[in-house]
């Protein structure tokens, strides 16, 4: 090849790759690099906790200290919350829940929740003050479920918790005000994932209906980080593939992304077929956005209604950011419970 012909490849791999050309293949992004792919709505909450979301990542070293941080207990007055004991179902043990907003008398829609943490962390109880808010906005119930996390539970006993819940809301539904027809499960990010299987689980196992699946960037494919690649920009703020890898192996008790994985992942789910509707929304910063895409595209081809809607330059958790494309999002993801309950109550 003559320096000539060398010169005009290269200008074509300028052209259709720049990135190649404007830092190398394989450094880790700087500080300023990664902030720059973020929605400008955004940037500046990043900056401020950049250290916190990009340096301290969940690991078993660091896996109690996260932990730790993630067990607060926040509500917010004026809605009522109960914390309860659901007796283990199919010798389980029993599960806690934080029930929210009920009411004996009334029939109302519900739902079953899943909190995230990246099926290693994070706690039901911290997740109260939001649903509280969700609950009166919706005027409807809300049951959080305190699943065992891994690694010391995989999957076979969490989702039995959150399935045991599921089946108390359901079977109590008329000391709870809670209208069977309008049960709906939702999670964020490894709780999308619970909410996921445990659609899954519901409509395997026949015994309850389900109207709804709430899906906020959920954490669906172990694939992701492991044989399947990310761009560079992708997956830095929050949750990464390192803890990625991590969380799925603690989960599945295997090493993820391997042909050997069979149970417990809902994108490796061969039949989606007669799941109810859903709503998927994630941004496009975020580790799972290429799954959760290809999840709601899937379900469309089975016959599921899903929903997807994916914000550009949003990273994992952005929706807890007081941002005003934050609050669209949240706005939506209400939006679509609010007209799930709606079209449940007209069947």
């Amino acid at each position: 090849m003559n320096k000539r012909e060398l010169l005009r490849q290269i200008g074509a791999l300028a052209v259709a790759s720049p990135a190649l050309f404007t830092r190398p293949a394989f450094a880790d992004p700087s500080r300023d690099e990664i902030l720059a792919t973020v929605h400008p709505e955004l940037r500046e909450i990043v900056r401020q906790n950049f250290a916190q979301w990009v340096g301290q990542p969940v690991t078993r070293t660091t896996l109690a200290a996260h932990r730790a941080s993630s067990s607060v207990y926040n509500a917010i007055p004026g809605v009522p919350v109960e914390k309860r004991i659901v007796p283990g179902h199919r010798g389980q043990p029993d599960v806690t829940v934080y029930l929210i907003n009920a009411r004996a008398g009334a029939l109302r829609p519900a739902i079953l929740h899943t909190h995230g943490g990246g099926y290693v962390s994070g706690s039901a109880a911290s997740s109260v003050a939001s649903l509280q808010l969700l609950c009166k906005e919706l005027d409807c119930i809300a049951m959080s479920v305190e699943y065992r996390l891994a690694p010391e539970t995989s999957f076979q006993g969490s989702v039995e918790d959150n399935y045991t819940a599921l089946r108390s809301l359901y079977f109590n539904a008329e000391s709870l005000g809670v209208d069977q027809a309008r049960i709906a499960v939702m999670g964020e990010s490894a709780g999308g994932g619970h909410a996921a299987l445990l659609a899954i689980a519901a409509r395997d196992r026949g015994e309850v209906p389900l109207c709804f699946q709430c899906l906020v960037y959920p954490m669906l494919d172990d694939r992701t980080g492991t044989s399947r690649q990310t761009p560079w920009h992708v997956g830095r703020i929050i949750w990464t593939a390192e803890e990625n890898r991590f969380g799925w192996e603690s989960f599945l008790g295997i090493k993820p992304g391997s042909r050997h994985v069979s149970a417990g992942v809902p994108a490796r789910v061969a039949n989606l077929a007669g799941l109810p509707p859903a709503w998927i929304g994630v941004g496009t910063l975020d580790l799972f956005v290429d799954e959760d895409i290809d999840f709601a595209q899937r379900l469309n081809h089975s016959g599921v209604p899903a929903q997807l809607v994916v914000v550009p330059q949003a990273y994992h958790g952005f929706d807890w950011a007081p941002a005003p494309i934050s609050q669209w999002f949240n706005a939506a993801k209400a939006d679509a419970l609010r007209r799930a309950f709606k079209q449940a109550a007209a069947r």
